[in-house]
């Protein structure tokens, strides 16, 4: 193994760590949303919310120190490579892909949340949706019979 062969790692994991960091970025914004909406009334879907933003939060953390780990991992494969220690360089480079496919492990599982939090914001608008429509049918109904 070459010196190159981890160093190719750099890029991917360096995008990997922006992209997770614009998810946590994300996940900040909308606790910060839903904590103005619940001070202004409380609703049965942010009790819910929570829940799922707190493992949200969670899970971008493992992925996070997952994927810092392997960066340094993947460093530490170099170094060593650098220093004629090529066994210790390709064992370094090993853990470094498995740490790097827990992370990926780890965003995926949040996307499945992230994509279940959707459901119960779309559940939240379709239930509003339908209360709307039934007072809008009460005040139809009502201003018929005052006709």
């Amino acid at each position: 193994m070459t010196l190159t062969t981890p160093a190719l790692l750099f890029p991917a994991i360096s995008l990997l760590l922006l992209a997770y960091t614009n998810r946590f970025l994300v996940l900040a914004q909308l606790i910060r949303k839903l904590a103005d909406e619940e001070r202004d009334q409380h609703h049965d879907v942010a009790a819910r919310q929570i829940l799922m933003l707190r493992k949200r939060i969670s899970l971008t953390k493992r992925m996070q120190v997952a994927g810092v780990l392997s960066f340094l991992l993947c460093t530490l494969s170099m170094f060593s490579l650098f220093l004629a220690l090529e066994l210790l360089g390709m064992v370094l480079f090993g853990i470094s892909l498995v740490t790097l496919s827990i992370s990926l492990i780890y965003s995926l599982w949040e996307v499945m949340l992230s994509t279940n939090a959707l459901n119960v914001q779309l559940q939240d608008i379709e239930a509003l949706g339908g209360a709307r429509e039934r007072a809008s049918k009460a005040r139809d109904d009502s201003s018929e019979e005052g006709a």
